[in-house]
């Protein structure tokens, strides 16, 4: 009976581990095929330093920097002495065509004086750069070769979280290095990268797997590996890549002229919170703000003003603030674009021009100068305010406003600072004009205790949405 029981359960294990091992995916077969169009991707940049500094072969982000530091000795020589010597980096890439164009990121050839691709069979070519597009981190390379192996764009709508994926490319030098996870998240955004909805997946990527593609399982390119979150300079379990849509598109551009066209209207937003949307009248967080247009921009011969909430452009829903410039930025200069828009509690379509968008520039914030206001009480914000000067106005352009002298309270935890001039405050959909003081504590006497207030500030030459949440709360 006992060795009935023991062959029934080792029969039990058996089918239970052949079930197991059944459900695990097998890359083997992925890898011999697509691994032939990874390529590894080495660049030389000639810079100038000292003379008793010995040039190192990694970045200084690179987590071997530090330790090849210690052991490297310096090279003799006058502390002023300057000298040219080869920066060296490392990255991956692979082949799209069999006559030779090849995606990787722009941040790993950017600044190179030379860029050699190595393939797996241990060829090398001198690759010339066609383009790189700083925006979205793509860039497109050309060796002179014929016949090579390609590898298959994906249709990205197909693409689901929790679906395996894989990743070959040249962590830390190693060729044709493959790991492998699942789909994080689709569509996510990071700071300072407007133009990317990125996958985010749990794939192992490390420095050199810059540039390498993230393949599904049917062996087709979902997209290109570009950042990691480190606090190390190593995989800590969360990694991005452009998606092959954007990457594709951008490489047509590329090849056609050299250079990335990108539409703009002219607008500057943000994220619409819960307070702005009970503020606005908004049923729930949706849309993106329009804090300010620019002068003569596309947005304001189209009509757009402060305070209004575009909610679709071209028919598509803007959920967050960060779907609106990807959705501009993709559409042809010159396009013809229907916007929709929530203001005053209704919502309106209109019509806007798509231009062109220029080199980025950084603006530059001055507050408005002027004396110290006299001491007096904050009010129920916990702001000291003062109208401003014939002085304030001449040099802000404005003809009317609040400027804040002091931030106590609630305010100073809704980022409100010296020095910002209050435009508006908004309530219930509507907006209002704030020219005196007087008149701003008479509206916000209105507010019952507890309640959320949205302002319109002016902080420099850009302007912002500002809840202050619990007032009179301290």
């Amino acid at each position: 009976m006992k060795r009935i029981i023991l062959l029934f359960s080792l029969l039990i294990f058996n089918t239970l581990a052949i079930a197991q091992a059944r459900g695990l995916p097998d890359f083997t077969e992925l890898v011999e095929k697509q691994g032939q169009a990874v390529v590894n991707i080495s660049t030389t940049q000639t810079v100038r330093g000292h003379g008793n500094m010995m040039p190192f072969p990694f970045d200084e982000n690179d987590p071997a920097y530090e330790f090849f530091k210690r052991f490297i000795p310096r090279m003799p020589g006058g502390e002023g002495a300057p000298r040219e010597f080869q920066n060296r980096s490392l990255g991956s890439g692979f082949i799209i065509s069999a006559d030779g164009y090849i995606l990787t990121n722009a941040h790993v050839v950017d600044s190179a004086d030379e860029v050699t691709v190595r393939l797996i069979d241990k060829r090398e070519f001198k690759a010339k750069t066609i383009g790189a597009d700083k925006r979205t981190d793509v860039a497109l390379l050309k060796i002179e070769a014929s016949g090579l192996p390609s590898v298959k764009p994906a249709d990205i709508s197909q693409l689901k979280v929790g679906e395996w994926v894989v990743a070959i490319g040249s962590p830390f030098g190693f060729d044709n290095t493959v790991t492998a996870g699942i789909v994080s998240a689709k569509g996510r955004s990071l700071p300072q990268e407007n133009y990317v909805p990125f996958i985010q997946t749990d794939v192992a990527i490390n420095p050199g797997n810059s540039g390498g593609p993230l393949f599904n399982m049917r062996g087709e390119v979902v997209g290109i590996n570009s950042q990691i979150y480190s606090r190390s300079g190593g995989y800590m379990g969360v990694s991005f890549a452009i998606p092959i849509d954007v990457a594709m598109e951008i490489q047509n551009q590329l090849r056609s002229s050299g250079k990335v066209s990108r539409g703009r209207i002219g607008v500057v937003i943000q994220e619409v919170t819960k307070e702005l949307a009970d503020s606005l009248g908004l049923s729930r967080p949706m849309g993106a703000v329009v804090n300010a247009v620019e002068k003569g921009g596309p947005a304001e011969k189209a009509g757009l003003e402060p305070g209004d909430v575009i909610l679709r452009f071209d028919g598509k829903v803007i959920d967050s603030s960060s779907d609106l410039p990807r959705l501009v930025g993709s559409t042809h200069p010159g396009a013809r674009s229907t916007i929709q828009i929530w203001r005053k509690g209704a919502t309106q379509d209109i019509a806007v021009t798509v231009g062109e968008m220029a080199e980025e520039k950084t603006a530059g914030l001055r507050a408005p100068r002027g004396s110290k206001a006299p001491e007096q009480a904050a009010n129920r914000l916990g702001l000291i305010v003062s109208e401003l000067s014939a002085e304030q106005k001449r040099e802000s352009k404005m003809s009317a406003g609040l400027v804040i002298e002091d931030v106590r309270g609630a305010s100073a935890r809704a980022d409100l600072r010296p020095g910002d001039v209050i435009v508006a405050l908004i309530s219930r959909g509507a907006t209002t004009e704030i020219r005196t003081v007087d008149q701003f504590n008479k509206l916000l006497s209105r507010f019952d205790k507890g309640s959320n207030v949205t302002l319109l500030i002016r902080r420099g030459e850009m302007q912002t949405f500002v809840t202050i949440k619990n007032l009179d709360g301290e």
